[in-house]
């Protein structure tokens, strides 16, 4: 059983790839299979274990708390981060969570589907002080989208190199991570010109060997950010009754 019961979720991007689905909707609120992907992610995430979460809201913010205030997943203990800089690069939203989180948490992304096993999986690896440790998946030829998929080059468990463009890669980034504090410093220390990006701060804990791997195996995943990647979800995480099923990728009904 995980210590690790918070977990810090990033909703705050306009989601402009995935426009023609959401219209003005917040990336996060768009259906797949009747739910919003927040409440995917979350209810997800609780199944693994987590008891609380801080989120970080930008875009049409007010929409997406308006949705938790009267959706099926209030009862969800949230703290609420704005994030008035939306439009710059995602290790500014984790960065507004700094000050709500002192303890290990599970970092999510709003539009990334994933099955609960993994998420609890991940959460049972040991982390020690300092580092964090990525869920990766090493079936590369199964990953919809290769070209938009972040790339990642293991040496044993250590993550070494991550980025898009990477030529030499033996695995790839699902976005879930289990992490310390320390991603904090870390992307403090990347900032530049008041802006960076989540793999900057990583990059940093890689060269100090702070950044390990967690391989997913055959476990399912999906970056929801364009309109073809969520019909791919929606093909991958069949719609099912939670009622009659057990399969940890019931969440997906």
């Amino acid at each position: 059983m995980s210590n690790t019961k918070l977990a810090l979720i990033l909703a705050a991007g306009n989601g402009k790839r995935l426009a023609a689905r959401s219209g003005e909707l917040p990336k996060p609120l768009v259906r797949l299979h009747g739910k919003p992907l927040l409440e995917h992610v979350m209810r997800g995430a609780h199944q693994a274990g987590i008891e609380r979460f801080v989120i970080v809201i930008g875009y049409r913010g007010h929409l997406i708390q308006q949705w938790w205030t009267s959706g099926p997943v209030r009862d969800l203990p949230v703290t609420w981060i704005e994030n008035p800089e939306y439009l710059k690069d995602n290790g500014v939203s984790v960065l507004r969570a700094k000050p709500e989180i002192r303890e290990p948490f599970l970092l999510l992304m709003s539009d990334h589907i994933f099955e609960p096993e993994t998420a609890r999986a991940l959460l049972r690896q040991p982390l020690h002080d300092g580092e964090v440790s990525l869920a990766v998946d090493k079936n590369i030829d199964s990953v919809f989208d290769l070209d938009d998929a972040t790339k990642v080059r293991m040496q044993g468990e250590r993550i070494v190199e991550l980025g898009k463009s990477l030529r030499l890669y033996n695995a790839l980034d699902t976005g879930m991570f289990h992490s310390t504090p320390a991603l904090f410093q870390a992307l403090e220390r990347a900032m530049f010109n008041w802006n960076c990006s989540l793999s900057d701060g990583l990059r940093l804990l890689a060269s100090s060997g702070k950044f390990k791997g967690f391989d997913i195996g055959g476990a399912h995943w999906q970056d929801c950010d364009t309109p073809e990647a969520l019909d791919y979800a929606k093909d991958i995480f069949a719609a099912v009754n939670l009622n009659t099923s057990a399969r940890p990728q019931s969440i997906y009904a």
